[in-house]
């Protein structure tokens, strides 16, 4: 029985994890501060994308195939999750409206980024998934920008807040 349990877990494709562990501590000491947590996630989607812009020129091979895939998959993988953060703030009436201008600079970069990427089999669908989740991630961004601006100019007393405080 527990070998079942083992074998059938083993063959679960994992969820790649995009941050290192370092990373994963920023964003920990960052705690619940919306917008050194955006910062951050930004920082580090910029590192991933210069690594990625890095490989683009190096001599085609296996080993360079295999390294851009995960390397778009981990990109794909933190943009969402940078997502998934942008929608709690939004939902919280965070006003993270200072970071939005860097992460809207910063998708721009990184679309282009991934763009200038040639198309190649060994790592066209994470090209692909990562290029959907960079236009997902510019949508959200610019209709959280308008959302916030609309707010706070309702709502003023509210402007600077990590979280809406119930009334």
């Amino acid at each position: 029985m527990v070998l079942l349990l083992a074998a059938s877990l083993c063959g679960q494709k994992q969820k790649p994890e995009p941050l290192t562990e370092t990373q994963q501590e920023q964003i920990a000491e960052a705690g619940i501060d919306p917008v050194a947590r955006v910062d951050l996630y930004v920082k580090f989607l910029n590192d991933r994308a210069d690594t990625i812009k890095s490989l683009i020129p190096r001599g085609h091979s296996a080993s360079r195939s295999a390294r851009l895939d995960d390397e778009l998959q981990n990109f794909a993988a933190l943009m969402d999750e940078l997502g998934t953060n942008l929608d709690l703030y939004s939902d919280r009436k965070a006003d993270i409206r200072k970071s939005l201008k860097p992460l809207n600079e910063g998708i721009q970069r990184w679309q282009g980024v991934l763009t200038s990427l040639p198309s190649e089999p060994g790592f066209e669908l994470s090209r692909r998934d990562a290029i959907e989740s960079g236009t997902d991630l510019a949508t959200q961004a610019k209709q959280l920008a308008a959302d916030q601006t609309a707010y706070f100019d309702l709502h003023k007393d509210e402007k600077g807040q990590d979280r809406a405080e119930p009334k």
